[in-house]
This record gives structure tokens, sequence and C-alpha cells, in this order.
């Protein structure tokens, strides 16, 4: 797991390099900050449109080999972009359709990946798994960010471009000697009674098709509740490079460097929240709920912040939250499906997750137009808080089970004395009928004793339900059938 990490740190830092010289090469090629938004949307537009192929050709195919030709041909890519730029041939058309190959081989690089780090460790440690990983790729984030103004302003974008081709190798030398762990895929043994749940059958044959993958996302609700809680927080909220950047340097007067303290905070808090996720063992969604709800709410405060020192008291705990939260969904989302399904389900998430991403900023964008850096906030976090408040308590009362009831309609056998000075009825003396006493001997019952006989007499117990069911209607055994009908 330690060789793991370090190439993932390794290749986080390289392709966020990458990235950042591409921006600035698009910028230096076109000057127009259009074309570098378009170079990212044609990066991401293959994880849009073929996230669902992608997860299904990760459950195919063996995760070992998928994830090292991934990196490979990631490789490739870098080394030919490198060559194109040092050699003067690139252009802003090739870029795009270079852009596009990276973003098409990722929708099979990503999640094979993933789940090929969680099959290192033991089921119980894929939460701190997926936590290092949060941390490793907050610390790539911000050392490639840092080293690409350094090896840009020094040998030119190209060099950061075989840099990052230079780390996709590193990570597919590492792979054939990584050796999974042997309770990997046991997570059912593994998990406590009261929260088991049975193992769907794996299929005939591996990767049964994206469709499949698409049906059972949309059949369980814990899945689909994680993707609308973390679209209205994507869209509304946790664009804080928008959002706060024109908040600081508008309303709070900041200047560009006060931004960077933000920015600098902002990663700072990512990092400890990822920490902190390490220790969850157990993550839910309504965990995740309650998190993004308590970001949305100093969301809230940070857009009503009266100076930047307030917000940036906020801010760090923001971060914290954000990043728990992320470590907490992403555990649900890799472990809750069986393990045939978990590449197919990630592509689902993918191609989910990239639709948000692309509409968010600009629907932020015009909320802000609208009601400014404050309202955007503002707003946000109130929509972001009160959808998961109002899910919350319909989820709870649809939950909450009828009150049982229990009707009673019988006819109870009692057994009576007949009267005294009744004779007995003949039928019934003929059933039992009375032997003539014996002079002298004890015990006798006298001739004109009566017998005591059994007599069955209806008794009406009184139902829970005053009104009784007509002939015809269904009794309250109907009733109750229906009552017991509900949904997942």
């Amino acid at each position: 797991m330690r060789w793991w990490s370090a190439a993932n740190l390794v290749s986080n830092a390289g392709t966020w390099m990458q990235l950042t010289a591409q921006n600035l090469l698009v910028l230096h090629l076109t000057g127009s900050a259009a074309a570098t938004g378009l170079s990212l949307s044609a990066q991401a537009a293959p994880g849009l449109l073929l996230g669902l192929l992608g997860g299904a050709a990760v459950d195919a195919w063996p995760r070992r080999f998928t994830a090292s030709v991934s990196q490979a041909l990631l490789a490739l890519v870098g080394f030919l972009t490198a060559a194109l730029v040092v050699t003067g041939h690139l252009t802003v058309p090739v870029l795009m359709v270079l852009a596009a190959v990276t973003g098409l081989i990722a929708t099979v690089d990503a999640p094979a990946c993933a789940l090929l780090g969680n099959d290192l460790v033991p089921p119980k440690d894929v939460p701190s798994s997926i936590a290092l990983g949060s941390v490793v790729s907050g610390a790539g984030r911000v050392g490639g960010t840092a080293l690409a103004a350094m090896v840009v302003s020094w040998w030119g974008p190209g060099a950061a471009y075989a840099a990052n081709g230079i780390s996709f190798l590193a990570v597919a030398a590492v792979i054939p000697f990584l050796r999974p762990h042997p309770e990997a895929g046991q997570e059912a043994s593994a998990s406590p009674p009261s929260r088991r749940r049975p193992a769907a059958p794996a299929p005939s044959r591996r990767g049964t098709g994206a469709r499949d993958g698409l049906g059972f996302f949309l059949r369980r609700p814990r899945l689909v509740a994680l993707a609308g809680i973390t679209a209205i927080s994507s869209v509304f909220g946790r664009n804080y490079g928008l959002t706060l950047a024109v908040l600081v340097t508008g309303p709070l007067g900041g200047a560009a460097g006060a931004f960077g303290t933000v920015s600098t905070v902002l990663a700072v808090g990512g990092v400890v929240g990822a920490v902190l996720a390490g220790r969850l063992r157990s993550p839910s969604v309504r965990l995740v709920g309650a998190l993004a709800a308590t970001g949305a709410v100093l969301q809230i405060a940070a857009g009503l912040s009266p100076d930047l020192w307030v917000l940036l008291l906020l801010v760090a705990p923001m971060a914290v939250v954000e990043s728990v939260s992320d470590t907490a969904g992403t555990t649900v989302l890799q472990t809750d499906p069986p393990a045939h399904m978990r590449g197919r389900v990630l592509g689902v998430w993918r191609t989910a997750s990239t639709g948000w991403s692309l509409v968010g900023p600009p629907l932020l964008g015009l909320l802000m137009q609208a009601a400014g850096a404050r309202g955007a906030l503002v707003l946000g976090g109130v929509l972001i808080a009160g959808t998961i408040a109002t899910a919350t308590v319909l989820r709870d009362r649809r939950a909450r089970p009828a009150p049982a009831s229990t009707p009673v309609s019988a006819t109870a056998l009692v057994s009576v004395p007949a009267p005294v000075s009744a004779p007995a009825p003949e039928s019934v003396s003929a059933r039992h009928p009375v032997v003539p006493a014996a002079a002298g001997l004890p015990g006798a019952a006298p001739e004109s004793a009566p017998v005591p006989v059994p007599v069955i007499v209806p008794v009406s117990v009184p139902s829970r339900h005053p009104a009784a069911a007509a002939p015809g209607e269904p009794g309250h055994d109907g009733l109750r059938a229906a009552d017991c009908a509900q949904g997942a």
C-alpha cells in the first residue's frame, strides 16, 4: 500500500502539472479564456458520454491489467503532446483531440485505479484507504500546481507534459508488484450482523453490460440519495474557487493575495479533513447528508462575513467538513455495491458527476449575477440545507411503521353447569346416560341429580376497529396485508 500511495502521489502531481501547463498553453496559443474552458470541456466530455461503458470494462477485465494498460496509454499521450510542443507542431485542434483522448482513457483508468487501491487492504480498512487517497490527491494538487509554474517558466510546457508521462510510467511499473489482500471483496462477512445485507449473486460472466450498472444504481435508494446530496452540494456550494474569489476581491475588498490565503486555508483544511475521515469505519448516507448540511450552514455564515478575518475562520471548518463528507460518500459508493458491480457503479457515478460538474458553474454564475457573491453563497446554502432536511423528514416519515393492531373476533368455549331444576336434554342424556345408583355403594349419585353438561356459548370480543366489515368487503386481515406493502 505504501508503494501504491507513493506512486499515486507522483501521478497526481504530474496530472496537475500537465493541467496547469495545458491552460497556460491554450492561453498562449489563442489568448482566449473561452478556448481554455473548451479544452477542459473536451477532456471531461468522454466521462459524461462513455462513463457507463468505462465502468463496464473495469468489471469485465482483470483490474491490474486494466490499470497498467490505461496508465501506459496516458503516458504515451503525454509524451506525444510533449514532442508536438517541442517541435512546434501542436495546434489548438490537435490539442483538443489529445485532451479528448485523455478523457476517454480516464473513463477506464479512474475506476480501475480506485478499486485497485481498495483491493490492497482488508474490508475494514477501506475507509482509511480512501482517506489516504484523498490526502495524496490534495498533496499532489498543491505540489503539482506549484511545480508547474517552475517547470513551465524554466523549460516550457512541453517539459510539464513529459514529466506527467514519466509519472504515469511510475504507476504502471508499480502495479505488477501489488498483491491484493486475501479478504478483499468479502465485505459481507466483515460487516456487523445488524448491518449485513445479502450479497448479490455473481453473474456467470464478468461485466454484463453498462445498463446493468445503471439499473443497479437506480434500484439502490441509498446510492440515489447519495447522488442527490452530492449533486446539489456541488452545484450550489463547493465551487469556492469561483464564489469566494468574487467575495474576497469584491465585497470584502481584498486583493489577489488575499484570495491566495483563502485558497491555502481551503487546501490545508481539506488535508486535515481527509486525515480525520480515515477514522470512519462504516459511514452512511445519513452522515454524508448531515455533513453536507453543516457545510451549507457554514457557507451561509461565510456569505455574511463582515471582513476577511471572519471569512478565514469559517473557511477552515468548511474545508474540513467538505473533505470528510466527500470521503464518507466515496466510501459508501465503493463499498455498497457487490464486488462484481463496482466498476459499473463507478461508471454511472462518473457520468453523473461529470454532468453536474459541467452544469454547476454556469448556474452558479447566473445566480451570482442576479444576487451577487454574498447572495449566491447564502441562497445556495439555504437551498442545500433545506433540501437535505426536507428529504430526511420525508424519508423518516415513510420509514415509520404503522401502529400495530390485532383485531380479535372469536367464539369462546365456556363450560357452564346446567340449571339444577331443568332436566337434562334428551340428546345430552343419550350421549351421557345416567347410571342408577347402587344401593349401599359409597359415592353413588342420586338418581334425580342432573349431570353437568358442557354448553357452547358464543362470546363476542369487541374489535379495536369500531366499524365492522360488511359482507363481501375485505376484513382486517386484508387491511393489514395492504398496510405492509410498503416501498423500500
